[in-house]
């Protein structure tokens, strides 16, 4: 089975493109989706340890975490020490349970691949990229997002030309979405094509 970390810095259009991946029958576990369920079960009580106010009814209170985090994005590596772990148990899960029914190739979305060296727990990296430009009209669309918190994400991202160089498959999503989904194609074939061991 052949493992892809699929990555790209906010506003790439990651999510669009794991889609794809999806769509195209490629198992894809979603890290940020992942989260999301922690937030609301197992990571509930070790974050309102950390972060006292955060937990209400629903699980975490992602706005007052924020809140603290920006006071202090020290304390980003305090949450990473929880979280991450967490996650990589839920991701063992997901390869265990494709491995075992045979998939060919999945695909791994980790939006801080590069940041956490989570290449190392991929055969290859696939890097959503397009036009700053595009980029940053694209998330300042966002509901709730300004310039200070557009900067904020950037500068705990590896830069985009970083991850380019890195990659061994980039995907362009500024040509539209029909040209986006014939390069995921193509990667889907390539990689499909590769036998592993």
């Amino acid at each position: 089975m052949i493992i892809l970390g699929l990555t790209g810095s906010i506003g790439m259009g990651k999510s669009t493109t794991a889609q794809m991946f999806a769509e195209m029958g490629v198992p894809v576990n979603d890290a940020d989706a992942v989260v999301h369920a922690l937030y609301q079960n197992e990571a509930v009580a070790p974050i309102e340890a950390a972060f006292p106010g955060t937990a209400e009814a629903g699980g975490i209170d992602r706005a007052e975490l924020s809140r603290q985090l920006a006071k202090d994005p020290a304390l980003f590596k305090v949450l990473e020490a929880i979280v991450h772990p967490l996650v990589r148990d839920k991701e063992r899960v997901f390869l265990d349970h494709h491995r075992a029914a045979g998939a060919p190739l999945v695909v791994l979305d980790i939006p801080l691949l590069y940041e956490t060296n989570g290449e190392d727990r991929v055969d290859a990296v696939a890097v959503v990229t397009c036009d700053p430009q595009i980029q940053r009209e694209r998330v300042l669309k966002r509901p709730g997002m300004t310039e200070e918190k557009f900067a904020l994400i950037v500068s705990r991202q590896v830069p985009d030309r970083e991850k380019r160089a890195k990659a061994d498959y980039i995907i362009d999503t500024g040509h539209g979405v029909d040209s986006a989904r014939e390069q995921v194609a193509a990667i889907v074939q390539r990689l499909n094509s590769q036998k592993r061991p």
